[in-house]
């Protein structure tokens, strides 16, 4: 194999461009199937490898620090096939990620606190926490600086590991009296374009001196320490020594403060003794070189520590077995391998690559094939070998190699890793995908919940691999404009179809999915297939009630109060959405049946179903439900408010609230209107029958021998305009009779105005010829009343007639005015009341009973004695006088 490098910066944007292969290794690409693969191994996603020219670009963003943490130079490297139908070659390619000053350096505290003794010597010496710098080389950082101060300076030091670190040195000699603290910056700075740098602000407390320092029996150490040392080995035994007597002279260790937490976790030192011990075990392939600081002070006041720097070196042992990574050509699935069984011989199955964590010998790994002669090892460069064919294979033969791979190091003792490994062989693609049906009816019930389950779809091929392995997709297409994956999807492996939306069997009744089958072979062959989905009604749709129109859930009808049974009300009209059989509805009546209604349940019609007693002023609520015949059935119902009117009026549902006070009002005046009409038909009717009455007396008057041409001059008088010097001659008294109210009460069988003018200034006139009428006048008798004389200008009050009331089983008329309560000469309290005032009322309270309009009027003459001169002069009291006997009218 041939190996390659390049270099890259980190943190490069994915896509940036780090060589083309064909092009640096001056490669042929003549052929049209020549093209570059990748072999999977550590590192396969950070650089990506195109098929047709080998260019490398930046798969994503690569952090050197991350990958690299302890390394001065960070590899990549990886495998390359360049292969066509023929040959193939395997490049090795190495690509060096180079570092870019993207971290500044960082102290571990922003601030930190120094005691230093206030006798030490001048030139004594403070180690101070170094900064940290991720990056590396001239990145990395380059110098400390202090701010300027009158005492103290720094001095920059190297530590074995490479790190920079700044020690405190004091420049004159410190007086704790004078001044007790001292403040300085410590900014360390890297070496980049632009630089970086980080700063900490390091207090420095003067504590009064110890005299003596205990002493260490030399200043600083270096150790190894291999990686396999058990926990609790002994690393080193430090000792130290103070001159001073007492507690001054008692000497405890301890670590340094600036020693780091992960330093802490590894080891531990004694704080009587000294003894340094392995706290943790260690790993040289994580890092191999420790360094410490371990502090002796004294127990005395105010003690001054002295250091002593330990590098502890980690040895490598022969503690990591082989790694191994086998990268088939053609299959990702671990541990097995396919290739078809027309390869010809030496033909590339799989790229097997080795690694060892250990270093020098104990790195070097021999690699191993066994299991079948058929296939052995080539190795292609240092630790990568390839597993080619080495004979003619033959499927029907042997389909299936189990081969075993062994990687063994040349460590002391020997390491080493075994894996099985599965090779198989693929025969050609000759099998296109079969579906059993070419078109297939399924069915779904409407109203469906998103990712509903509706069937699968499944193909079989006669091939085997990848040729017979089928996965499914849908064609593209369009359903009502939409394209078919915003229906339904397709599960590609399993041919599982979903619905992807909720169908409504009212907007689509069916849709045809096509469906695709391929293998995967090469070259891939399809089928296709139809599935027809059919949708089914679902019983989702409440009957909706379209007449009469409801007004919140309600609506109200008229119905004439005298409505026979069978007579309809109003019709319950409904409609329903879904089909068939959830469509069929049927009408009843759940609540106020029972108040005289039924419904037919077929045409919704409501009827009278028995004589309604009912008044104007009731109103009755009935509750229809409309239900469709589906399962489980869907009900609306409404209430229907029936009010009752007069008449034959038709029955009009109430549309709306406005509407039903228009409807309302119409209503009410066309029954005013109505008992108006009766009433002045009544009205007739009596003026007619006291017409006839007073004729009649007039004919029985004549004949009983009473000469009436006497009165006729005065009469004619009366007409010809002498009835001024009448009315002048009684001082204006003549018209002296109580006032009517203007505005009386309305009851039927009220006098018109028709041939008279004014009864009340008829009445009056005769009040000095007739105390008594005088009195009946004034008294506001509804029972007294005009009749029509001959003269149109003159009412003269006749007689006093009672309407009484025919009952069944009596046609007799009471004629006694002492035991009929309705003929009273008291006042009735309600005003005077003309026989030519609309307002008079004939009947007195029995009227106001409402008889029957078919009621006969009986009028009995109360001034039966009564003669012509009355018509002028008013009444005397012998008309008053009681008679034996009554004349027969």
């Amino acid at each position: 194999g041939n190996t390659i490098r390049y270099q890259t910066n980190e943190e490069g944007a994915p896509g940036t461009v780090i060589g083309t292969l064909a092009k640096d290794m001056s490669l042929s690409l003549a052929s049209s199937k020549t093209n570059f693969r990748m072999m999977k191994q550590f590192n396969d996603s950070f650089i990506r490898v195109r098929e047709s020219d080998g260019e490398l670009t930046v798969g994503e963003r690569i952090d050197r620090e991350r990958i690299c943490r302890h390394t001065p130079q960070c590899l990549i490297t990886f495998d390359v096939v360049n292969f066509s139908k023929d040959r193939y070659k395997l490049i090795h390619v190495a690509v060096e990620i180079r570092d870019i000053n993207d971290n500044s350096p960082e102290f571990p505290n922003k601030e930190s606190i120094v005691e230093i003794s206030e006798n030490v010597a001048v030139g004594s010496r403070v180690p101070l926490d170094p900064a940290a710098d991720a990056d590396v080389g001239s990145n990395y950082i380059q110098s400390y600086q202090i701010s300027v101060n009158s005492h103290f300076t720094i001095d920059v030091l190297l530590r074995a590991d490479g790190v920079k670190y700044a020690e405190l040195v004091l420049m004159k000699e410190l007086d704790r009296e004078t001044q007790s603290s001292y403040s300085v910056d410590l900014v360390a700075t890297d070496g980049g374009h632009p630089f970086r740098s980080g700063s900490t602000k390091i207090t420095i407390l003067v504590t009064d001196f110890n005299d003596n320092s205990p002493v260490f029996d030399q200043n600083s150490f270096s150790v190894s320490l291999p990686e396999d040392a058990p926990v609790g080995s002994v690393i080193l035994n430090l000792n130290a020594v103070d001159a001073d007597d007492g507690l001054n002279g008692e000497v405890v260790y301890g670590f340094g403060k600036q020693v780091s937490h992960e330093i802490r976790q590894l080891f531990q030192v004694d704080h009587k003794s000294g003894r340094l011990t392995l706290r943790s075990p260690v790993d040289f392939e994580e890092k191999s070189t420790y360094e410490l600081d371990v502090q002796a002070s004294d127990l005395g006041a105010n003690p001054s520590p002295s250091l002593c720097k330990i590098i502890i070196h980690i040895t490598d042992v022969n503690d990591n077995a082989p790694e191994i990574s086998i990268t088939p050509m053609t299959s990702m699935t671990t541990g097995i391998a396919y290739i078809s069984e027309a390869a010809d011989k030496d033909s590339l199955v799989a790229l097997v690559s080795t690694q060892d964590r250990d270093s020098g010998v104990n790195s070097q790994v021999h690699c191993s094939l066994y299991g079948h002669d058929h296939f052995r090892l080539k190795q292609a460069y240092e630790d990568s070998y390839m597993i080619v064919t080495a004979a003619v294979l033959d499927r029907e033969r042997i389909s299936e190699y189990n081969l075993t791979v062994m990687a063994e190091d040349f460590g002391s003792p020997p390491l080493r890793k075994i894996i099985q490994y599965t090779i198989r062989l693929s025969d050609e693609n000759d099998n296109a995908p079969h579906f059993a049906r070419a078109v297939t009816e399924v069915s779904v019930v409407e109203n469906n919940p998103p990712g509903a389950y509706i069937t699968t779809v499944e193909a079989s091929d006669a091939d085997l691999g990848n040729n017979g392995k089928i996965t499914y997709r849908l064609v593209d297409s369009a359903i009502m404009g939409s394209p078919v994956n915003t229906f339904v999807s397709l599960n590609s492996v399993s041919g599982s179809l979903y619905a992807l939306r909720s169908f409504n069997y009212e907007v689509m009744k069916q849709l045809d999915i096509h469906v695709q089958a391929s293998d995967g072979g090469s070259p891939q062959l399809q089928t296709t297939a139809v599935i027809r989905l059919k949708i089914l009604d679902q019983n989702d749709n409440q009957p909706s009630i379209v007449a009469p129109q409801l007004y919140k859930g309600s609506a109200e009808v008229f119905l004439p109060k005298d409505s026979p049974a069978g007579y309809v009300v109003t019709q319950i009209k409904a409609t329903d959405a879904d089909e068939g059989i959830n469509a069929q509805l049927s009408y009843k009546i759940i609540e106020g049946g029972h108040l005289g209604f039924s419904i037919n349940k077929d045409t919704g019609k409501v009827h009278v179903s028995r004589q309604l007693t009912y008044d104007l002023s009731d109103n009755v609520k009935v509750t229809v439900a409309v239900s469709d015949n589906g399962s489980p059935s869907l009900t609306s119902t409404a209430i229907i408010h029936v009010s009752f009117t007069e008449g034959t009026l038709p029955s009009v549902p109430s549309l709306a609230q406005n509407d039903s006070e228009e409807l309302f009002e119409w209503d009410t005046s066309i029954a005013i209107i109505i008992v108006l009409a009766g009433s002045c038909s009544l009205l007739l009717l009596a003026i007619i029958l006291i017409t006839t009455l007073c004729n009649r007396r007039r004919k029985e008057t004549r004949e009983g021998g009473h000469d009436e041409k006497e009165d006729v001059p005065d009469v004619e008088k009366a007409e010809s305009g002498h009835i001024d010097s009448l009315i002048a001659s009684r001082k204006g008294k003549v018209f002296d009779a109580h006032p009517l109210p203007e505005n009386p009460p309305l009851a039927s069988g009220n006098a018109t105005d028709t041939g008279c003018e004014d009864g009340r200034q008829a009445a009056g006139m005769f009040e000095s010829n007739s105390r008594t009428m005088e009195g009946k006048l004034k008294a506001e008798s509804s029972e007294s009343f005009c009749i029509l004389t001959q003269t149109p200008k003159l009412c003269v009050l006749a007689g006093l007639f009672h309407a009484a009331r025919l009952w069944k089983g009596n046609s007799q008329a009471n004629n006694n005015l002492e035991r009929d309560p309705h003929i009273s000469g008291k006042d009735s309290g309600k005003g005077d009341s003309d026989f030519n005032d609309s307002d008079s009322d004939i009947s007195g309270d029995v009227h106001k009973k409402e008889s029957p309009p078919t009621n006969k009027l009986f009028l009995s003459t109360g001034l039966w004695a009564c003669t012509s001169e009355c018509k002028v002069l008013g009444h005397s009291d012998r008309c008053w006088s009681p008679s034996a006997t009554r004349p027969n009218t």
